[in-house]
């Protein structure tokens, strides 16, 4: 799960992105509109609107026309109910006000998240070497053998599935099953053993140290 941080100011950067990394985010730091436009592409951005070579509500806008899907959070010291109007009304789905606690921060990411997860158009069938998901249904083949899971279950491995061959942090798999990176991350070991146990190879999930899991895609 990437986030684009753009805040010129690098102390305040500095302890956002250590925060935000240590909850499994991948952070990308901008401190101007223009680095902000070039960045590579992500699934969130927190945005300060005062920045050295614009305005971040013009960026806002740009962002927003470049992508109805992308999760953006303004973050600013800007607090009068004009700022906040503005800032929504151009495209931002969430308003945080500084100071705030990271407490406040992680609950609007995940419910951003949790938006712009729903909105986004999600494939029928989903193969990822020899595991093949029917979304709609709800149904997954090894194979062509059938394996029956929980809904949990199931929920981790379409999360995984999503980015087959790619490391999916923790919080991505919590947030994607359990809409919530408040849970025990033991909870997400448990359904993976599982999982690799009736998939009928514990090759298929392969443990990313430090990070999460990845489903193998060849």
């Amino acid at each position: 799960m990437r986030i684009l941080l753009v805040e010129d100011d690098r102390r305040v950067a500095a302890a956002l992105s250590s925060a935000l990394s240590r909850r499994g985010y991948q952070v990308e730091h901008a401190a101007t509109v223009a680095a902000a436009l070039s960045a590579a592409p992500c699934d969130l951005v927190l945005l300060d609107l005062t920045l050295p070579d614009g305005d971040g509500t013009d960026l806002c806008r740009e962002l927003r026309r470049r992508s109805s899907q992308l999760g953006i959070i303004a973050v600013t010291a800007r607090g009068e109910e004009r700022d906040r109007v503005l800032g929504l009304r151009l495209g931002a789905d969430d308003y945080v006000v500084k100071p705030f606690s990271m407490v406040e921060l992680q609950a609007r990411i995940e419910a951003v998240l949790r938006r712009t997860a729903q909105a986004a158009p999600e494939r029928n069938l989903i193969e990822a070497g020899a595991v093949r998901i029917d979304v709609s249904a709800r149904t997954v083949t090894v194979d062509g053998r059938d394996v029956t899971l929980t809904r949990k279950e199931f929920d981790v491995l379409l999360s995984l599935a999503r980015q087959p061959g790619v490391a999916v942090p923790r919080d991505r798999i919590l947030l994607d099953a359990w809409g919530t990176t408040w849970t025990d991350r033991h909870t997400v070991e448990v359904h993976v053993g599982s999982l690799r146990g009736k998939l009928g190879d514990p090759r298929l999930v392969e443990t990313v140290r430090g990070i999460g899991y990845r489903l193998r895609s060849e």
